[in-house]
């Protein structure tokens, strides 16, 4: 059985990867990759946590988690597919405003 803290040292460096990237990268994908690798560090804990507790309340937010990083990757590349079309860029330094 693995322990508990080992889980959250594997959380605390895809999270630390996930702000990394987000902070340093000026790609429209690799940051949503990050804020995807961000929520999944999150659910890494509550399912850990949970485990360790014997409660189940902390393995149901992880499913609420991954509906909402489902519905923000759908929006993401609606954005993206529109910011190819009108500016023929995803970087986000380039783009300050949606309209064309």
């Amino acid at each position: 059985m693995i322990p508990t803290h080992w889980y959250f040292v594997v959380s605390v460096a895809m999270l630390a990867c996930g702000v990394a990237g987000l902070l340093l990268r000026r790609n429209f994908i690799t940051v949503l990759m990050s804020v995807e690798l961000i929520l999944n560090a999150a659910n890494l804990n509550f399912v850990a946590f949970a485990r360790q507790l014997g409660d189940l309340t902390g393995q149901v937010f992880p499913v609420f988690v991954i509906t909402i990083a489902a519905a923000e990757a759908a929006i993401g590349l609606g954005i993206i597919v529109q910011l190819a079309r009108l500016k023929a860029t995803v970087a986000l330094d380039s783009v300050k405003e949606m309209r064309g």
